[in-house]
């Protein structure tokens, strides 16, 4: 499969955002969208979740899209087909300094440590892109 390219401004996006809408659908088919913090490698999405629906979805159906929040009037609309996976060999939040830096504040704000994040939201996702709309 050949690479998603994305532009500068999806790029730049991606960069600057705190939440990226995950959406999944299970077994049962019906939709679940939910906002998620992630971590843009320039590959892959990494997105760190507590056990639940959505990873129940990803088990039973690895399809997803993410979607970045619109502007006000609803353009500058950004969506992106994936493929998920859970990735326990990836090492928990804690250990990814990219990510502590991006979340560091969120983190202290719900007044948890980075190892306690990382306890508590130790299920691993790995989205790779296919598309994007």
């Amino acid at each position: 499969m050949e690479a998603v390219k994305f532009d500068s401004h999806v790029r730049s996006r991606l960069r600057k955002e705190i939440v990226i809408w995950l959406a999944t659908a299970g077994r049962d088919g019906k939709p679940h969208a939910v906002p998620v913090w992630y971590w843009w490698d320039g590959d892959s999405f990494l997105v760190y979740s507590v056990p639940g629906q959505k990873v129940r979805d990803i088990e039973a159906n690895p399809n997803v899209q993410l979607h970045l929040n619109s502007d006000p009037v609803g353009d500058d609309v950004v969506r992106i087909d994936g493929i998920a996976r859970l990735d326990p060999d990836q090492p928990p939040a804690f250990r990814i300094p990219a990510y502590m830096r991006k979340y560091r504040a969120q983190i202290r704000a719900l007044e948890m440590t980075p190892t306690g994040f990382s306890d508590q939201y130790h299920v691993v996702i790995r989205i790779t892109p296919t598309r994007v709309h």
